[in-house]
């Protein structure tokens, strides 16, 4: 299985992209199987707060599967992609953690963007390689600049520069640089946990009504230009 779902204690689901032999790059079928682990983690009443990770070592994701983009010419629906992004495409009030190591590039990036907090280890290493490969990251363009500002999101998703976990914790991409991202997202899960789970997702729904609202009405512009980046130059 590409996306786990694993209840590890009490209130706490790990959720983990397991594809370690293509750095946990996500195909298709990733992409629609992250979209249902959100809504089944939004339905189940066991669940108050959500670790990400990315199986093994190397990577927490190095993006869309390029390889199976190539080999087919198509890239999933805009729909299928807001889905695949926790709280973008159905609602998740719940919150979530990522917990971030290697490589974590492009809609790696986005799925830690929309993520409530960011914990990097040490060598972690950044950055949205879109616009070399006639892509965008859609989704990011709209979330982003609330996050680092628009200076710092243009910089970063215009020239495709690589960044480090440190310079990502100076943009404020990330909440903490720590030696054991996993161990320390686990740790700030089972403090969610233990709050009141109906104040808390409330809380998150309030605070991200506006960004919320920003996406829906941007879907169809970013519908509009992942359609013609596409097209043949």
């Amino acid at each position: 299985m590409t996306v786990e779902y694993e209840i590890v204690e009490d209130g706490v689901l790990l959720v983990t992209l397991n594809r370690p032999e293509r750095l946990n790059a996500l195909n298709g079928a990733a992409k629609l199987a992250l979209a249902q682990v959100w809504q089944r983690a939004q339905d189940d009443c066991a669940v108050r707060a959500i670790v990400l990770r990315g199986a093994g070592e190397r990577a927490f994701c190095a993006g869309s599967d390029l390889k199976e983009i190539a080999a087919t010419g198509e890239t999933v629906s805009t729909q299928v992609l807001a889905n695949s992004l926790p709280g973008v495409g159905t609602p998740l009030t719940k919150p979530v953690i990522a917990a971030l190591q290697g490589h974590t590039l492009g809609l790696g990036i986005s799925l830690a963007i929309h993520c409530d907090f960011r914990i990097a280890r040490h060598d972690t290493r950044f950055n949205f390689p879109e616009v070399g490969h006639g892509m965008l990251s859609g989704f990011s363009t709209v979330t982003l600049p609330s996050l680092i500002g628009e200076a710092a999101a243009l910089d970063i998703m215009l020239s495709a520069r690589p960044f480090d976990a440190a310079q990502a914790l100076e943009l404020g991409l990330v909440n903490a640089v720590v030696d054991d991202s996993i161990a320390a997202a686990l740790d700030l899960a089972r403090r969610l946990a233990a709050h009141d789970s109906r104040a808390m997702q409330w809380t998150k729904r309030l605070l991200l009504a506006d960004r919320n609202n920003r996406l829906q009405q941007h879907l169809a512009l970013i519908d509009e230009a992942r359609t013609d980046v596409m097209q043949p130059h």
